[in-house]
């Protein structure tokens, strides 16, 4: 019994983690986009924005997974380990972002959220954030 609760508790904490950290990745994607991100995306319709939203959702699902598997079963450095790969993921996407916007031509945010359809920008960003978090995921295990 002993044992379940202190899986659920563990659970629990992972996954209150895990969503901070997606917390944190939604406002990212808000902060490099111009306009109001979900409005952008429920209520528009706006592929680009969903695109870049979802990606970076699955990449930081992916590092904390990552964190979590190789904790080693001590939950308190696995917490600790799971926060700091997140938000060092975090980061290398933010630099990858405003790498490939210094690297191209336009506005990057602007370009990627500006229409109907996603630009093949979109790609590229959504492209380098599932390889920083494959990085980061490697750099964890």
């Amino acid at each position: 019994m002993n044992d379940i609760l202190h899986d659920g508790g563990a659970t629990l904490a992972y996954g209150a983690l895990g969503l901070a950290l997606m917390v944190l990745g939604y406002l990212v994607v808000e902060v490099t986009t111009p306009g109001r991100l979900g409005h952008q995306i429920w209520t528009e319709g706006n592929r680009g924005a969903a695109l870049l939203l979802a990606v970076k959702l699955l990449g930081v699902g992916a590092i904390v997974t990552t964190a979590i598997v190789t904790s080693d079963n001590d939950l308190s450095d696995g917490l600790l380990g799971t926060a700091v790969y997140g938000v060092l993921g975090i980061i290398i996407m933010i630099v990858a972002f405003y790498a490939i916007d210094v690297l191209t031509p336009g506005k990057l945010g602007a370009i990627l959220v500006g229409g109907a359809t996603i630009h093949p920008a979109g790609w590229v960003v959504a492209a380098a954030d599932l390889a920083v978090a494959a990085i980061v995921c490697g750099a964890v295990s």
